[in-house]
Protein backbone atom coordinates (compact mmCIF):
# COMPACT_ATOMS: atom_id res chain seq x y z
CA UNK A 1 0.00 0.00 0.00
CA UNK A 2 2.48 2.01 0.58
CA UNK A 3 4.72 1.58 -2.25
CA UNK A 4 1.62 1.89 -4.73
CA UNK A 5 1.34 5.56 -2.56
CA UNK A 6 4.41 6.89 -3.20
CA UNK A 7 4.21 5.46 -7.11
CA UNK A 8 0.98 7.70 -6.42
CA UNK A 9 2.56 11.00 -5.98
CA UNK A 10 5.71 10.68 -8.35
CA UNK A 11 3.68 9.87 -10.59
CA UNK A 12 1.96 13.62 -9.77
CA UNK A 13 4.48 15.06 -9.62
CA UNK A 14 6.00 14.36 -12.70
CA UNK A 15 2.73 14.76 -14.27
CA UNK A 16 3.02 18.75 -12.86
CA UNK A 17 6.60 18.86 -14.08
CA UNK A 18 4.90 18.08 -17.92
CA UNK A 19 2.51 20.03 -17.28
CA UNK A 20 5.05 23.23 -16.21
CA UNK A 21 3.78 26.32 -17.77
CA UNK A 22 6.87 28.24 -19.87
CA UNK A 23 6.63 30.80 -17.15
CA UNK A 24 7.29 28.71 -14.61
CA UNK A 25 9.87 26.86 -15.84
CA UNK A 26 11.26 29.83 -16.47
CA UNK A 27 11.00 30.80 -12.64
CA UNK A 28 13.04 27.54 -11.61
CA UNK A 29 15.92 28.30 -13.95
CA UNK A 30 18.19 27.31 -13.29
CA UNK A 31 17.32 24.11 -11.93
CA UNK A 32 20.96 22.48 -12.84
CA UNK A 33 24.54 23.42 -13.42
CA UNK A 34 25.28 25.77 -15.72
CA UNK A 35 28.16 24.60 -18.85
CA UNK A 36 30.59 27.59 -19.19
CA UNK A 37 32.62 27.31 -22.47
CA UNK A 38 36.18 29.12 -22.03
CA UNK A 39 37.88 28.73 -25.75
CA UNK A 40 41.40 28.50 -23.91
CA UNK A 41 43.45 26.26 -22.44
CA UNK A 42 43.16 25.69 -19.00
CA UNK A 43 45.61 27.91 -16.36
CA UNK A 44 45.81 30.55 -18.46
CA UNK A 45 45.14 34.40 -17.81
CA UNK A 46 41.99 33.86 -19.64
CA UNK A 47 41.10 30.59 -17.84
CA UNK A 48 41.81 32.20 -14.59
CA UNK A 49 39.78 35.42 -14.75
CA UNK A 50 37.01 32.96 -16.19
CA UNK A 51 37.03 30.91 -13.17
CA UNK A 52 36.75 33.69 -10.57
CA UNK A 53 34.20 35.48 -12.63
CA UNK A 54 32.22 31.93 -12.49
CA UNK A 55 32.53 30.96 -9.03
CA UNK A 56 30.88 34.63 -8.12
CA UNK A 57 28.32 34.35 -10.64
CA UNK A 58 27.42 30.64 -9.71
CA UNK A 59 26.58 32.09 -6.05
CA UNK A 60 24.72 34.10 -7.26
CA UNK A 61 22.32 31.97 -9.51
CA UNK A 62 22.00 29.33 -6.62
CA UNK A 63 23.54 26.87 -9.28
CA UNK A 64 26.97 25.44 -10.36
CA UNK A 65 28.63 26.77 -12.90
CA UNK A 66 31.32 24.36 -14.37
CA UNK A 67 34.19 25.63 -16.77
CA UNK A 68 35.07 23.17 -19.95
CA UNK A 69 37.77 24.22 -21.84
CA UNK A 70 37.77 23.93 -25.44
CA UNK A 71 40.49 25.55 -26.60
CA UNK A 72 41.45 25.87 -30.32
CA UNK A 73 41.32 27.69 -33.78
CA UNK A 74 42.38 31.49 -31.80
CA UNK A 75 39.36 30.96 -29.64
CA UNK A 76 37.20 30.08 -32.43
CA UNK A 77 36.34 26.36 -32.07
CA UNK A 78 34.95 27.01 -28.15
CA UNK A 79 32.84 30.07 -29.58
CA UNK A 80 31.34 27.74 -32.40
CA UNK A 81 30.22 25.22 -29.91
CA UNK A 82 28.57 27.99 -27.59
CA UNK A 83 26.93 29.26 -30.78
CA UNK A 84 25.68 25.80 -31.41
CA UNK A 85 24.41 24.98 -28.32
CA UNK A 86 20.80 24.48 -27.10
CA UNK A 87 19.48 28.68 -26.32
CA UNK A 88 18.23 27.10 -22.54
CA UNK A 89 20.29 28.86 -20.78
CA UNK A 90 22.47 25.79 -19.92
CA UNK A 91 25.23 26.51 -22.38
CA UNK A 92 26.73 30.04 -21.80
CA UNK A 93 30.89 31.16 -22.46
CA UNK A 94 33.54 33.33 -23.30
CA UNK A 95 32.98 35.52 -26.49
CA UNK A 96 36.45 36.23 -27.86
CA UNK A 97 36.13 40.04 -29.46
CA UNK A 98 38.60 38.74 -32.16
CA UNK A 99 35.57 37.05 -33.53
CA UNK A 100 34.42 40.13 -35.45
CA UNK A 101 37.26 39.84 -37.76
CA UNK A 102 37.55 36.25 -37.88
CA UNK A 103 33.77 35.87 -39.14
CA UNK A 104 34.53 38.46 -41.88
CA UNK A 105 37.50 36.75 -42.89
CA UNK A 106 35.95 33.08 -43.24
CA UNK A 107 38.12 31.80 -40.52
CA UNK A 108 34.61 31.08 -38.51
CA UNK A 109 31.09 30.07 -40.03
CA UNK A 110 29.57 32.60 -37.41
CA UNK A 111 27.66 35.51 -37.49
CA UNK A 112 28.16 37.67 -34.64
CA UNK A 113 25.28 40.25 -35.04
CA UNK A 114 23.24 37.19 -35.38
CA UNK A 115 24.09 33.67 -33.68
CA UNK A 116 24.37 35.19 -30.31
CA UNK A 117 23.39 36.48 -26.76
CA UNK A 118 25.14 38.82 -25.39
CA UNK A 119 24.87 39.10 -21.25
CA UNK A 120 28.02 41.01 -20.26
CA UNK A 121 31.54 42.45 -21.04
CA UNK A 122 33.73 41.88 -18.33
CA UNK A 123 37.23 42.62 -18.82
CA UNK A 124 39.94 43.79 -21.26
CA UNK A 125 43.86 42.54 -22.00
CA UNK A 126 47.61 44.46 -21.42
CA UNK A 127 48.64 44.21 -24.63
CA UNK A 128 52.36 45.46 -25.40
CA UNK A 129 55.41 45.28 -27.18
CA UNK A 130 58.71 44.19 -25.41
CA UNK A 131 62.20 43.94 -25.86
CA UNK A 132 65.05 42.23 -24.40
CA UNK A 133 66.89 44.14 -21.86
CA UNK A 134 70.19 43.75 -24.07
CA UNK A 135 68.40 45.10 -27.02
CA UNK A 136 69.53 48.21 -28.15
CA UNK A 137 66.27 49.90 -28.22
CA UNK A 138 65.52 51.42 -24.63
CA UNK A 139 62.25 53.42 -26.13
CA UNK A 140 59.60 52.94 -28.95
CA UNK A 141 61.24 55.95 -30.54
CA UNK A 142 64.63 53.66 -30.93
CA UNK A 143 62.39 50.78 -32.15
CA UNK A 144 60.86 52.72 -35.03
CA UNK A 145 63.96 54.48 -36.02
CA UNK A 146 65.48 51.15 -36.50
CA UNK A 147 62.65 50.04 -38.29
CA UNK A 148 62.72 52.85 -40.51
CA UNK A 149 66.33 52.62 -41.35
CA UNK A 150 66.01 48.65 -42.27
CA UNK A 151 62.76 48.15 -43.93
CA UNK A 152 61.21 44.57 -43.21
CA UNK A 153 64.28 43.73 -41.71
CA UNK A 154 63.25 43.97 -37.87
CA UNK A 155 61.86 40.63 -36.33
CA UNK A 156 58.62 40.05 -34.08
CA UNK A 157 56.89 37.66 -32.72
CA UNK A 158 53.18 37.13 -32.27
CA UNK A 159 50.40 34.62 -30.96
CA UNK A 160 49.68 33.94 -34.56
CA UNK A 161 48.07 35.42 -38.36
CA UNK A 162 45.32 37.35 -37.58
CA UNK A 163 45.00 37.52 -34.09
CA UNK A 164 44.89 40.70 -31.74
CA UNK A 165 48.56 40.85 -31.47
CA UNK A 166 49.13 40.55 -34.86
CA UNK A 167 46.86 43.28 -36.17
CA UNK A 168 47.29 45.22 -33.68
CA UNK A 169 51.45 45.58 -34.26
CA UNK A 170 50.35 45.99 -37.94
CA UNK A 171 47.81 48.81 -37.30
CA UNK A 172 50.72 50.63 -35.14
CA UNK A 173 53.27 49.73 -37.70
CA UNK A 174 51.37 51.46 -40.47
CA UNK A 175 50.60 54.60 -38.00
CA UNK A 176 54.08 54.59 -37.78
CA UNK A 177 55.18 54.31 -40.81
CA UNK A 178 57.19 51.33 -40.86
CA UNK A 179 57.55 48.03 -42.64
CA UNK A 180 58.41 44.99 -40.14
CA UNK A 181 59.12 41.39 -39.97
CA UNK A 182 56.55 39.26 -38.84
CA UNK A 183 57.11 35.85 -37.29
CA UNK A 184 53.74 34.08 -36.40
CA UNK A 185 53.29 31.40 -33.53
CA UNK A 186 51.04 29.17 -32.35
CA UNK A 187 50.50 30.68 -29.26
CA UNK A 188 52.39 33.79 -26.97
CA UNK A 189 54.22 31.19 -25.04
CA UNK A 190 56.85 29.98 -27.84
CA UNK A 191 57.01 33.77 -29.38
CA UNK A 192 58.09 34.82 -25.69
CA UNK A 193 60.22 31.57 -25.45
CA UNK A 194 62.04 32.89 -28.59
CA UNK A 195 62.41 36.37 -27.65
CA UNK A 196 64.06 35.60 -24.60
CA UNK A 197 66.59 32.88 -26.30
CA UNK A 198 67.14 35.91 -28.64
CA UNK A 199 65.53 34.58 -31.63
CA UNK A 200 63.20 37.45 -32.28
CA UNK A 201 63.79 40.86 -31.68
CA UNK A 202 60.70 41.85 -30.20
CA UNK A 203 57.50 40.17 -28.70
CA UNK A 204 53.84 41.48 -29.58
CA UNK A 205 52.00 39.80 -26.71
CA UNK A 206 49.51 40.25 -23.96
CA UNK A 207 50.82 40.55 -20.04
CA UNK A 208 52.83 36.78 -20.75
CA UNK A 209 55.59 39.23 -20.64
CA UNK A 210 55.08 40.84 -17.13
CA UNK A 211 57.05 38.65 -14.67
CA UNK A 212 59.98 38.82 -16.99
CA UNK A 213 60.03 42.67 -17.14
CA UNK A 214 59.65 42.99 -13.56
CA UNK A 215 62.68 40.24 -13.51
CA UNK A 216 64.93 42.42 -15.51
CA UNK A 217 65.14 40.11 -18.55
CA UNK A 218 62.95 41.90 -20.69
CA UNK A 219 62.59 45.90 -21.42
CA UNK A 220 58.37 47.37 -21.89
CA UNK A 221 58.55 50.28 -24.93
CA UNK A 222 54.98 50.14 -24.89
CA UNK A 223 51.68 48.75 -23.75
CA UNK A 224 48.21 49.26 -25.74
CA UNK A 225 45.51 50.56 -23.74
CA UNK A 226 43.57 53.87 -23.63
CA UNK A 227 45.58 54.33 -20.50
CA UNK A 228 48.90 53.45 -18.51
CA UNK A 229 48.71 50.30 -16.81
CA UNK A 230 48.66 50.05 -12.95
CA UNK A 231 51.53 47.92 -12.62
CA UNK A 232 53.82 49.83 -15.60
CA UNK A 233 52.70 53.38 -15.05
CA UNK A 234 56.16 54.58 -16.37
CA UNK A 235 56.11 52.35 -19.43
CA UNK A 236 53.98 54.79 -22.35
CA UNK A 237 50.86 53.85 -24.24
CA UNK A 238 51.16 53.64 -28.19
CA UNK A 239 48.68 56.72 -28.16
CA UNK A 240 51.04 58.16 -25.77
CA UNK A 241 53.67 58.09 -27.90
CA UNK A 242 51.76 59.86 -30.58
CA UNK A 243 49.91 56.89 -32.45
CA UNK A 244 46.08 56.79 -32.30
CA UNK A 245 46.56 52.84 -31.72
CA UNK A 246 44.32 51.12 -28.97
CA UNK A 247 44.42 47.45 -28.51
CA UNK A 248 42.50 45.79 -25.32
CA UNK A 249 40.38 42.93 -27.14
CA UNK A 250 37.88 42.82 -24.18
CA UNK A 251 36.72 39.47 -22.88
CA UNK A 252 32.53 39.15 -23.01
CA UNK A 253 29.94 36.43 -21.63
CA UNK A 254 27.39 35.34 -24.08
CA UNK A 255 25.18 32.29 -25.00
CA UNK A 256 23.58 30.91 -28.36
CA UNK A 257 20.97 33.22 -30.20
CA UNK A 258 17.64 32.07 -28.89
CA UNK A 259 17.34 32.43 -24.87
CA UNK A 260 14.82 32.59 -22.98
CA UNK A 261 14.07 36.28 -21.62
CA UNK A 262 13.98 35.26 -18.29
CA UNK A 263 16.72 33.27 -18.40
CA UNK A 264 18.80 35.93 -19.87
CA UNK A 265 17.48 38.48 -17.16
CA UNK A 266 18.83 35.85 -14.47
CA UNK A 267 22.17 35.37 -16.19
CA UNK A 268 22.71 39.49 -16.64
CA UNK A 269 22.17 39.82 -13.42
CA UNK A 270 24.61 37.37 -12.04
CA UNK A 271 27.25 38.22 -14.37
CA UNK A 272 27.14 42.29 -13.33
CA UNK A 273 27.41 40.58 -9.96
CA UNK A 274 30.18 38.87 -10.33
CA UNK A 275 32.03 41.34 -12.20
CA UNK A 276 31.62 44.01 -9.76
CA UNK A 277 33.20 41.61 -7.29
CA UNK A 278 36.52 42.20 -4.98
CA UNK A 279 37.15 38.05 -6.21
CA UNK A 280 37.21 38.91 -9.89
CA UNK A 281 39.08 42.36 -9.64
CA UNK A 282 41.54 40.95 -7.73
CA UNK A 283 41.61 37.82 -10.47
CA UNK A 284 42.24 40.93 -13.28
CA UNK A 285 44.88 42.82 -10.96
CA UNK A 286 46.91 39.40 -11.16
CA UNK A 287 47.44 40.05 -15.06
CA UNK A 288 46.70 44.19 -14.65
CA UNK A 289 43.39 43.27 -16.93
CA UNK A 290 41.44 46.59 -16.98
CA UNK A 291 37.68 45.70 -15.86
CA UNK A 292 35.28 47.25 -18.45
CA UNK A 293 31.96 46.04 -17.22
CA UNK A 294 29.00 46.69 -19.87
CA UNK A 295 25.47 45.32 -19.72
CA UNK A 296 23.95 42.79 -22.42
CA UNK A 297 22.26 45.20 -24.40
CA UNK A 298 25.03 48.18 -24.57
CA UNK A 299 27.54 45.00 -25.14
CA UNK A 300 26.12 44.11 -27.66
CA UNK A 301 26.20 47.39 -29.11
CA UNK A 302 30.01 47.69 -28.45
CA UNK A 303 30.10 44.13 -30.84
CA UNK A 304 28.64 45.68 -33.62
CA UNK A 305 30.82 49.35 -33.22
CA UNK A 306 33.97 46.81 -33.34
CA UNK A 307 32.44 44.71 -36.48
CA UNK A 308 32.14 48.10 -38.31
CA UNK A 309 35.66 49.07 -37.26
CA UNK A 310 37.39 45.37 -38.21
CA UNK A 311 35.46 45.58 -41.69
CA UNK A 312 37.86 48.83 -42.66
CA UNK A 313 41.06 47.54 -40.49
CA UNK A 314 40.74 44.02 -42.68
CA UNK A 315 41.31 46.32 -46.20
CA UNK A 316 43.31 48.67 -44.72
CA UNK A 317 45.86 46.46 -43.31
CA UNK A 318 45.82 44.03 -46.53
CA UNK A 319 44.46 40.84 -43.71
CA UNK A 320 43.47 38.45 -46.54
CA UNK A 321 46.13 38.81 -48.21
CA UNK A 322 48.54 38.68 -45.04
CA UNK A 323 46.79 35.33 -44.10
CA UNK A 324 46.73 33.78 -47.70
CA UNK A 325 50.72 34.00 -47.50
CA UNK A 326 50.56 32.20 -43.91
Amino acid sequence: MRMQRRQFVLGALGAAAAGMSPLARAAAYPERPVNFVCPWPAGGTADMTMRALCSVAAKALGQTIVVENKAGASGMLGLKALASAKPDGYTIGQIPISVTRFAQLGNVQLDPLKDLTYLARTSGQTFGIAVRADSPYKTLKEFVAAAKAAPGKLTYGSAGIGGATHVGMEEFALAAGVQLNHIPYKGGAPALQDLLGGQIEALADSSSWAPHVKAGKLRLLATWGEKRTQEFADVPTLKDSGYDVVVDAPNGIGAPRGLDAAAEKKLREAFKVAAASAEFADACSKIDAPLMYLDGPDYEKYVAAVYRKETQLIERLKLRELMAKG
